[in-house]
């Protein structure tokens, strides 16, 4: 019984599972702040498009 809890306590494989896991999370969490931050702006910018489309003269 011995054994196995110092093997238990030497095997690593689960700390690479754990590591990608917060990774992954990271990688999830910059891409929906910079969608958000993209979203916003691209859709200020095409108001901002429409309304000086909208004021033009033809001619």
């Amino acid at each position: 019984m011995m054994n196995f809890f110092k093997n238990f306590n030497k095997d690593e494989s689960g700390a690479v599972t754990v590591d990608w896991v917060v990774l992954t999370a990271a990688v999830v969490g910059l891409a929906v702040a910079a969608y958000t931050s993209i979203e916003s702006g691209s859709s200020n910018l095409t108001a901002k498009t429409g309304s000086y489309l909208t004021n033009m003269e033809p001619g």
